[in-house]
Formats: structure tokens, sequence, C-alpha cells
């Protein structure tokens, strides 16, 4: 991978994590493998959304108090 991968915490159900280390096993892959794969396969099932998601992350962050304020100021609230 050409970036650094992130670590996080996922809870699997039993017989679905069962099933992703038989799965692992036989395809000689690791589960970090297999559910990065199955999440880049459903996210580029819908590229009109991952194209929506560029172009936000692009946009400013703001804080939950500032668009309260702008909404009232807009006579929104």
């Amino acid at each position: 991978m050409a970036t650094k991968s992130k670590r996080t915490t996922v809870y699997f159900d039993p017989a679905l994590h069962r099933a992703l280390r038989l799965k692992a096993a036989e395809t000689d892959q690791s589960l970090s493998d297999l559910v990065n794969a199955s999440v880049r396969e459903t996210l580029a099932e819908d590229s009109e959304d991952l194209e929506a998601f560029e172009t936000r992350a692009r946009e400013p962050n703001l804080s939950f108090e500032d668009v309260l304020k702008d909404l009232k100021r807009r006579g929104k609230l």
C-alpha cells in the first residue's frame, strides 16, 4: 500500500467472523485484506457518491455552533 494503514476495531457477528477466517485461510489472505477489498468493492459500486465525497472533502469544516449561529442569523431557526 502506498499510504500507511490505519488501525481500527470492528466487531463482527461470530458466524461472520468465522466465515471471514475460513475465507482468509482458503485464499491465503489476511482478514484485513479481505475487509479492505470488500469495503473498496462496496464503495466502488456507487461512484457518484464517491465523487460527492471527494468534492465535500475539500469543503471547509464548520463547527455545529457556527452553523446554528448562521441559521439563526438568516432567520432559518
